[in-house]
């Protein structure tokens, strides 16, 4: 059943425009609080933000929706995704929200819904919550019961006791320089401070938010910032968060960017020699490069493949039982710690790794080389061409060109009329060809 408001990743929009305005905040949290009264206990949620100038609406309104069910609120301020996750889980809460557009501009924003055990809400409970928007008469409480609201003030000490935590007992980052690049997000308090804590000389970047700098030319979908400053201050390596710090990636000493491929076959690999790798491999989705499936091949390991998005990832990792998974993008789950993408901890295991080989980060991170790959957006305006029979026919022709030497994603986009296209292989002149009439194919198919 499609979801009316609830995206891949919770409700996002243009802020003040439907679905992302303060009224529906009001309405989510006076949904998720009636949905998450259960028993005769205090119910309570946890409610976090980053740094945009709309957080402090959709908070106020969120504070309002869940107090008006009988709700007690703990707001923990700027933090990143996953330490509202922890923190949800480690205050008892009934529910953790996220007020978050991820690596999004400033004037997006999203709310995010975490259950009592840290884990994104089921797509159950989703509808159910959805079911409750829409209605009018969600039950208020009486007046002596309204839930009462608290600012929790050691939030960001929790997070980074918890962070560093995941880091060796027996290792320090001493004589380590770092640049960090908190994308004036979330993080931009808590990433500096923690690796500051466990001795590394920090040169932190996109730490100056101002409510609508968020992702703006910093962070880890705009990396170039960082290399500069990696190579400038003769740093040994840079990592690069997003808005809410569940994604990560890495820059090395030499100013190159290395993707979340090379980064979970790393963690993989250190795991994997640890004797601490659960299920004998890693979970990515299908546009990770085939290149980091070969390299995990050559050391017995194995790849799954799910579909794109973080919530495809984890349930493959929780239903295979699996620790590791993540996208190319820098969406790394570590399950051992984390309940959702987590871009310090993710960073931490690098750090480490590096800091153990005593090498350049430039020939500890590099893995494999990954092969070609290329990736075009067919746009139409309207119709399903990928069920046109002339478009079927050429992506198998395709699909046996490349057996054995490549491999082919064809996909729509989920957010946009786009009709996705990558192929990858050793070839790239024949990644090319193959790219190209397929995508001639499905624009024939739309006209």
């Amino acid at each position: 059943m499609a979801r009316k408001y609830f995206g891949t990743d919770g409700i996002r929009g243009l802020t003040n425009v439907s679905p992302m305005t303060a009224a529906m905040a009001m309405k989510v949290g006076m949904a998720a609080g009636a949905y998450f009264q259960r028993g005769n206990h205090r119910h309570r949620v946890v409610i976090g933000k980053d740094t945009r100038l709309s957080g402090y609406m959709l908070e106020s309104a969120l504070v309002a929706g869940f107090t008006s069910v009988g709700m007690d609120v703990v707001l923990v301020g700027p933090m990143p995704t996953p330490a509202v996750a922890m923190l949800t889980h480690s205050m008892r809460a009934d529910l953790g929200v996220m007020i978050s557009a991820s690596h999004n501009p400033f004037h997006d924003n999203g709310i995010k819904l975490f259950g009592p055990d840290g884990f994104k809400l089921s797509d159950d409970a989703e509808h159910a919550i959805e079911a409750l928007i829409d209605r009018d008469d969600v039950p208020l409480v009486p007046a002596r019961d309204i839930g009462r609201a608290r600012r929790v003030e050691d939030a960001q000490g929790r997070y980074i006791h918890f962070a560093k935590s995941t880091f060796p007992e027996n290792l320090r980052l001493d004589g380590m320089r770092i640049v960090v690049d908190c994308a004036n997000g979330a993080a931009y308090r808590v990433a500096p401070s923690a690796l500051w804590e466990l001795g590394a000389e920090v040169v932190a970047i996109g730490v100056s938010p101002n409510g609508t700098n968020i992702n703006d030319q910093v962070g880890s979908t705009a990396p170039q910032t960082l290399s500069e400053t990696v190579v400038s201050s003769g740093a040994a390596i840079g990592i690069a968060l997003d808005g809410d710090a569940d994604r990560l990636i890495v820059v090395d000493e030499k100013g190159r960017v290395v993707d979340g491929d090379q980064l979970m076959a790393t963690i993989a690999t250190s795991w994997a020699r640890a004797g601490r790798l659960a299920g004998g491999g890693l979970v990515a989705t299908v546009m990770s490069n085939l290149g980091l499936e070969r390299h995990l091949s050559a050391q017995g390991l194995g790849l799954v493949r799910t579909g794109v998005g973080d919530r495809h990832v984890l349930e493959a990792m929780r239903t295979r039982g699996y620790n590791i998974g993540g996208e190319q993008s820098g969406h790394i789950i570590l399950s051992d710690y984390a309940t959702t993408g987590d871009g310090l901890v993710a960073g931490l295991q690098i750090l480490a790794e590096v800091k153990r080989a005593g090498a350049p980060a430039s020939e500890v991170l590099h893995r494999f080389d990954p092969l070609p790959q290329l990736l075009k957006n067919v746009r139409f305006a309207g119709g399903k061409p990928l069920e046109a029979q002339g478009v079927k026919d050429v992506i198998t022709a395709a699909e046996e060109e490349l057996a054995g030497r490549g491999r082919l994603v064809i996909r729509p986009s989920g957010t946009e009329p786009v009709i996705r296209v990558m192929a990858e292989g050793d070839d790239p002149a024949q990644v090319e060809a193959v790219v190209d009439r397929i995508c001639d194919a499905v624009r024939t198919a739309a006209a």
